[in-house]
Order: structure tokens, then sequence, then C-alpha cells
């Protein structure tokens, strides 16, 4: 499977702007710091909405599609089809594993979401490793959205799953709810 990110719209100054305005100021000049740029992500006030991103999944079988298409607020999701009269493919042959092309465009409160539940060890774990994928080429154009990215366990401080895996118990889980944390309110 091949995944591909890219950013389609909205800079961090146009972002942070959109946060300026909300307090009554003009638009800034100096540029944006990631730093500040993470606060925006992990209090995802609105100004954040204004970015959007394409994922692009090559290869993508099509049951791991179906788990990020159950996500429906701030994104769009886009499958090839299955249909027998465009594909010439015998639709009740298909199988759901077969791989499509599947693309989503999603603004970074949409990201933060999905991440909180196909991060969770109490995801198909097949789910969770193309999410990852789609991650590590986020961290490469947008590392603060990346950083703002984790399971609901850690977003949360604790597991809210009726069965629980008890990540949230141990020692690497402390770890990253810390870095996760960090200089959030200095």
């Amino acid at each position: 499977m091949k995944v591909t990110v890219t950013h389609l719209y909205g800079t961090s100054r146009e972002v942070a702007d959109r946060a300026r305005t909300t307090i009554g100021l003009g638009e800034g000049q100096k540029p944006v710091s990631d730093d500040y740029m993470r606060k925006l992500y992990l209090s995802e006030h609105s100004p954040i909405r204004t970015q959007l991103y394409k994922i692009k999944f090559e290869g993508i079988p099509y049951a791991i599609g179906m788990h990020f298409a159950r996500h429906k607020i701030g994104v769009e999701h886009f499958f090839s089809t299955q249909r027998t009269d465009r594909t010439g493919i015998d639709r009740s042959e298909r199988k759901q594993t077969d791989p499509v092309l599947y693309e989503m465009v999603a603004n970074p409160q949409a990201i933060i979401t999905i991440s909180r539940k196909r991060l969770c060890n109490c995801a198909d774990k097949d789910t969770i490793k193309a999410w990852k994928l789609a991650l590590e080429e986020l961290k490469e154009i947008n590392k603060p959205l990346y950083d703002a990215c984790v399971s609901d366990c850690v977003y949360r401080g604790w597991c809210m799953e009726h069965k629980s895996c008890n990540f949230h118990k141990s020692d690497l889980f402390k770890e990253i709810l810390h870095k996760y944390r960090m200089n959030i309110n200095k």
C-alpha cells in the first residue's frame, strides 16, 4: 500500500490570522512558529479547520478503507468504484480484502479525531498500520499537526474502552502522555 499526503489549502499564517480575528485583531506579519501551531491543534479551536489535506491510499484493502469512511465530520471520502458495469469485474466475486484506491480530504480537526480512534490498540491492526503510514507522511509536511494526533487514551488521559488493552497503565503511556501535554500551559 502506498500513502501520499498533500497539503491542499490553508497556511499557518492564514490559520493564525483566523485566530487573530476571533480576538479582534488584524492580520499578522510575523512567521508563525511550530509551537504556536501545536498549541492551536491541541486546543482544537475553529481556525484549524480552515486547513485541508488530501490523504491518498493506493492499494488499501476495501475493508480497511471502510473503517476510515465511518468518520463523517470534516472529511470527505472517495473510493474507486466496485460497480460491475464500470469495472467489468463481477461485484459478487470481490472480497473485502481486495485493494482499492481511496482518498480522503480532511481538515486538521478530522485528522485529530480519526487518530483518536484509529491509533487505539483496540482498533483493527491493519487499520492502525494504514493510519500510521498516513501520519508518517503528514509528519513530513506538518509536524505540529502530527504531534497532536494521538490515541484516545492519550487524548483523554485514560482509557474509556469497554474492553481496555490496559496500555494506559504502562510506563510507555505515561511517557507519551507527558510528551503530548508538554509545554501546553507553561
